[in-house]
């Protein structure tokens, strides 16, 4: 089988449940060696084992990515262990949602400091490493392209009621992305975020089924009402929520080498949603 990643040094935030387990799952399945992040350690565990069961390489960086030693320790996982780094995808994330009135200070920041700044940090931390391997790409005369994808949300593209935090952290990610594929062109890195609609995790199940999940010792309530969820469900035009393997495949998609000269785009894996 043709491995469109092989050999390629990828890290992946939020990778140890949900969309960005998927992501883990299907780079590796491509040869990539992946750095697994999770706020728990047992979660990043657990897919890199799954990872290293099927012959492929993996190691774990557990950590909360607002943590402001978090991005060095990231990258440097990805130095020391495999010698390089070819692909970052921001994926950690969660929602935290209330109407503008009723939204305390502390939900504001912790959307803003997990969607936005932390991928910020993590690609400023990545810039020297990138830097230097593409020097010596030059100078070896060889081109090898490497990618970033940021994760954003069609929240972020057309706003969300109860959401104005994250919709707002996730519309910042479209400008990073823009403004980073612009200054890291020169240096053959394709900058591309993929904003997800409605796509199902324990984050979005139905309300019935989970009521709060511990994120960085908040016990956050997650889920959406039953009968939401199926109107949310019956108005995309594919008629349902999308699975994390497919939205894995939006990412996977801007990371092999047919998407080499697409570069500062936003795409919607959405199911066929347009708008909010």
């Amino acid at each position: 089988m043709n491995s469109q990643l092989e050999g390629k040094v990828a890290l992946i935030s939020g990778s140890g449940r949900g969309i960005g387990r998927a992501i883990a799952l299907k780079f590796a399945s491509q040869g990539a060696r992946v750095v697994v992040n999770d706020l728990d350690a047992g979660p990043a565990d657990e897919v890199v084992a799954e990872i290293r069961a099927a012959g492929r390489q993996a190691v774990a960086c557990a950590g909360n990515v607002t943590a402001p030693d978090f991005a060095e320790r990231f990258v440097g996982t990805a130095v020391s262990e495999f010698q390089g780094l070819d692909i970052i995808v921001n994926n950690a994330g969660y929602t935290w949602d209330n109407v503008i009135q009723k939204m305390t200070d502390e939900q504001w920041y912790a959307m803003i400091d997990c969607h936005l700044t932390a991928p910020f940090r993590i690609l400023r931390a990545a810039y020297p490493v990138i830097r230097q391997q593409s020097k010596a790409d030059a100078e070896a005369g060889r081109r090898v392209v490497r990618k970033v994808v940021n994760i954003s949300s069609v929240a972020g593209l057309f706003g969300n009621a109860g959401q104005i935090n994250y919709s707002a952290a996730k519309a910042g990610i479209v400008g990073m992305t823009q403004t980073l594929a612009k200054e890291w062109g020169r240096m053959n890195v394709t900058v591309n975020a993929v904003a997800y609609g409605l796509i199902k995790t324990r984050l979005t199940t139905s309300a019935a089924d989970q009521g709060t999940a511990n994120i960085a010792g908040r016990d956050i309530k997650v889920g959406i009402n039953p009968d939401l969820l199926a109107m949310m469900e019956r108005t995309l035009p594919l008629g349902r929520g999308g699975t994390p393997d497919e939205a894995a495949g939006a990412v996977y998609m801007l990371c092999i080498p047919e998407s080499d000269y697409v570069s500062g785009q936003t795409l919607m894996c959405s199911g066929g949603m347009t708008g909010m």
